[in-house]
C-alpha cells in the first residue's frame, strides 16, 4: 500500500440504518478519531451530507486538513462502486439512486470512493485483517442481514453492474422457506443473520415444549445474544439453534467454496463471535457437503477487525485507492 507521506491519512465512512459512523486512518489501520449522526433524522440527502459534513471537517482539520487526506471511502448498503451511488436501499430514508460520493467529493473537496458495505469489510480485511496476504478469499459478514464480499486473484468481484455478490439471498430452503426483505423466500440471510437466529428461536420455543432459559423472554424481544447468553448456561434448546443456523451456514458455504476455491471463508459480525456455539456445526456442515477436490483446502476464519473499527477500517481502505480530483 503505497500512501506517500505527504497525504498520510484516509478518510472511512460507513453507512447504517441507524447510524452513519466516520473517522480519519492512518497507514497503519489505526483509527484515530470517529464521529457519527444519525442516519434516519435527515430525509433529504442534501441535509445529510451537510451534518456530516459539519461534524467532518473538524476532525480532517485537527490532522492537517484536506491537504492531508488522500481519499475518503464509504461503505453503505446497496452502494455501486463503479457508479458512486446508493441505488434504491431499502432501509435509508433516501429513495432512487443517489449519487453520494459526487456529494462528498464537491463539500469535502477529496476523491470518494464507495462500495457496499460488505465489500467495504473484505477490503478492510485484506488491508488491515485476517485477509492480508490472501487474493482469494470471500467475506461473509453476519449482523442484521448477511452480506459478502468476494475476492478473487487479489480484486473484489463487482460484475458487470457494481451488484455481484449478494450471497445472502442466495436461495438455501426451497420448501416453506421464510419470507426474505428482498422480496423472495427461503434467502440464507433469513436463517443465518442476527435476526434469523432470533426467528430460529420463536419457531424451536412453539414446536418443541422442553424447559428453556428463553422461555423467560417475551418471544418477540428475543434477539441472537439472549441465545447465545442461554447457550453458555447449557440451556439445549439454544445449543440447538446454534447448531440449526451452522449447519445451513456451512451448507452454504461448501457451495460458495465450488465457486471461486478460496484460500479462506472469513466471517464476521456478532454471530462468528459466538465460538464453538456456531464455528462448529458450519464447519462439520462444510466437511460434509464439500466436494471432494476442495476438501480441506480452504480456511475458516474469524474477522481479525476490532468490532467498534471494522466498519470505518473496512470503508476506509478504499480511500488509500481512489484516484485524485
Amino acid at each position: 500500500m503505497v500512501t506517500g507521506m505527504e497525504k498520510p491519512y484516509v478518510v472511512g465512512m460507513d453507512i447504517g440504518g441507524t447510524n452513519t459512523v466516520f473517522g480519519v486512518v492512518d497507514s497503519r489501520g489505526n483509527v484515530l478519531a470517529t464521529d457519527s449522526v444519525k442516519t434516519q433524522s435527515y430525509s433529504k440527502i442534501e441535509d445529510y451530507v451537510e451534518a456530516v459534513c459539519t461534524k467532518l471537517r473538524p476532525l480532517i482539520e485537527s490532522f492537517g486538513g484536506v491537504e492531508k487526506i488522500k481519499g475518503m471511502g464509504v461503505g453503505a448498503p446497496n452502494g455501486n462502486y463503479y457508479n458512486g451511488t446508493i441505488e434504491f436501499a431499502p432501509n435509508l430514508p433516501w429513495r432512487g439512486v443517489i449519487p453520494l460520493a459526487a456529494l462528498f467529493e464537491e463539500k469535502i473537496g477529496v476523491p470518494t470512493a464507495l462500495t457496499n458495505d460488505a465489500n467495504a469489510a473484505a477490503i478492510g480485511e485484506m488491508t488491515y485483517g485476517a485477509a492480508r496476504g490472501m487474493k482469494d478469499f470471500i467475506m461473509i459478514t453476519l449482523g442484521t442481514g448477511v452480506g459478502s464480499g468476494i475476492v478473487v486473484n487479489g480484486q473484489l468481484v463487482y460484475g458487470h453492474d457494481g451488484f455481484a455478490g449478494e450471497l445472502g439471498h442466495v436461495i438455501v430452503r426451497r420448501e416453506n422457506g421464510r419470507q426474505c426483505g428482498c422480496g423472495r423466500k427461503g434467502c440464507l440471510e433469513t436463517y443465518c443473520s442476527a435476526t434469523g437466529v432470533a426467528r430460529t428461536a420463536r419457531e424451536f420455543l412453539v414446536a418443541r415444549p422442553e424447559p428453556s432459559l428463553l422461555r423467560d423472554i417475551p418471544a418477540e424481544e428475543i434477539v441472537s445474544k439472549d441465545v447465545f447468553d442461554a447457550a453458555v448456561r447449557g440451556d439445549k434448546l439454544a445449543q440447538d439453534i446454534f447448531e440449526y443456523t451452522g449447519r445451513i451456514l456451512g451448507e452454504a458455504l461448501a457451495d460458495f467454496i465450488a465457486f471461486s476455491s478460496p484460500e479462506a471463508i472469513i466471517l464476521f459480525g456478532g454471530l462468528a463471535k459466538s465460538g464453538d456455539y456456531i464455528m462448529k456445526p458450519i464447519q462439520k456442515a462444510i466437511d460434509d457437503n464439500i466436494l471432494k477436490i476442495y476438501a480441506g483446502k480452504t480456511k475458516l476464519l474469524i474477522s481479525e477487525l476490532k468490532d467498534a473499527d471494522a466498519a470505518v477500517l473496512g470503508a476506509s481502505a478504499l480511500g488509500w485507492e481512489v484516484r485524485d480530483i
